[in-house]
């Protein structure tokens, strides 16, 4: 116990101390670090995948599930993608500093908002290596420190990782701190984590829904978060028989160990005859559970019947509930009672069913003829996310550069004093 409060104390210290000396780096340090970490992943493309190799086959020993391992998998084309991130975020804007709504005030002063860092986050997240490089890019070029924890299962991978973010940091003249792995799998190691207010100004868990409530009622500070993922295709009365089927295939059969994973299908009953059949069929080909309400079932003795938890349920698999609605507020309705407020999507070719969509849904992505796979931050232009949020205040969706930002009052005048 001690020992590993000790060592969250160090870290904390540590990432504190670059914190400060990164709010004052220029954008060209920055992203040179961020240029020489992806051309240390480059370089380093033998040992990443061998570490990913270790990592995968103690994740088979350990009964770990096929969404799992596909979350946890490395290869040349995803590390092709963790490099091509890197540079994206490199060339975006650097928002440290933005200066807006400067205004004179009738006092003579100028009173406008500065973009600053929110100062040390901690991440927190299961599975997938390619966070440890998403949470260091973007911390780095939001200016913010980041002590990062990711599971034991990618404990090989996210060092191997690790180690190209500190040459490059150290390459480009920063502090080797301003990015911290903790190479423990202790689980101690989060307890103390998420209670270090003293040097921890945010925490971002990425993860399942079980690590994140766990997260949320024992952290001392704040959190940004999403527990889960159920998201809802509508196809609609009006929807091009085409654009739905391929749209409500490829966003259940993607990827299916993604929070963006379509895990409910909601039908118009107008437009079942038309989509439904040769979707049911391309599921079932692909090898997808498919379990739906009585009116579904009628269509393929392969359907299941689906339970209320169904509706209530990220899967994370390939299982998918189907449900046919009688009209759109029908279908608005389900998605406010089980939805989790990430993505939903309706497909429609009626301008005026689209618009009330987007208007009545209160999720944090929603989105008209498009897959529920492209909520993602790279998708969104943001370089990458470090997760997407779910909650109502300071930042909602994918969490890109912005969102690791605030906003300071800036006041300039020139010996002004009040009376």
């Amino acid at each position: 116990m001690g020992s590993i409060t000790d060592l969250i104390t160090t870290l904390g210290k540590n990432a504190r101390t670059a914190a400060k000396t990164l709010r004052g780096a220029t954008t060209q340090a920055k992203n040179n670090a961020l240029i020489n970490i992806a051309n240390q992943i480059d370089s380093n493309r033998v040992a990443i995948l061998a570490a990913n190799a270790q990592d995968l086959s103690h994740g088979k020993d350990n009964g770990l599930d096929e969404a799992l391992l596909d979350r946890l998998m490395l290869d040349d084309a995803r590390l092709d993608g963790i490099i091509e991130s890197l540079n994206q975020i490199a060339s975006l804007p650097d928002p440290i500093g933005e200066i807006t709504d400067l205004k004179f005030r009738p006092s003579g002063i100028q009173v406008g908002k500065m973009r600053v860092p929110l100062g040390v986050m901690g991440i927190i997240y299961e599975s997938r290596p390619n966070v440890t490089i998403d949470a260091a890019a973007l911390c780095l070029k939001s200016g913010n420190g980041a002590i990062l924890r990711g599971g034991s299962e990618a404990i090989h991978s996210n060092l191997a990782l690790y180690a190209c973010v500190k040459d490059g940091l150290i390459d480009a003249g920063l502090d080797e701190y301003c990015v911290q792995l903790i190479d423990t799998t202790d689980r101690e190691a989060v307890t103390e984590l998420v209670k270090a207010s003293d040097y921890i100004d945010a925490i971002i868990p990425r993860g399942g829904k079980g690590l994140v409530e766990a997260i949320s009622e024992s952290a001392k500070v704040p959190v940004i978060k999403h527990l889960h993922g159920v998201c809802h295709t509508y196809i609609d009365k009006d929807a091009d028989t085409q654009k739905a089927i391929k749209i409500a295939f490829n966003a259940k059969t993607r990827r299916y160990g993604v929070c963006n994973a379509m895990e409910t299908l909601l039908v118009h009953a107008s437009a079942v005859s038309r989509v439904l059949p040769e979707l049911i069929a391309e599921y079932i080909a692909k090898g997808v559970e498919l379990r739906g309400c009585e009116q579904t079932r009628q269509l393929s003795d392969q359907i299941i019947a689906a339970t209320e938890e169904d509706w209530d349920t990220e899967y994370l698999d390939a299982i998918l509930s189907i449900r046919i609605v009688n009209s759109m507020s029908e279908a608005i309705e389900h998605i406010d009672q089980h939805g989790s407020g990430h993505t939903e999507s309706i497909v429609t070719e009626n301008y005026t069913s689209g618009r009330r969509f987007i208007t009545e849904v209160d999720s944090s992505s929603v989105m008209i003829n498009a897959s529920t796979g492209f909520a993602d931050g790279f998708e969104y232009g943001l370089g990458a996310e470090i997760g997407i949020s779910t909650d109502k205040f300071h930042v909602r969706g994918p969490v890109g550069l912005e969102g690791l930002t605030s906003q300071k009052f800036i006041v300039l005048g020139d010996g002004h004093t009040r009376a």
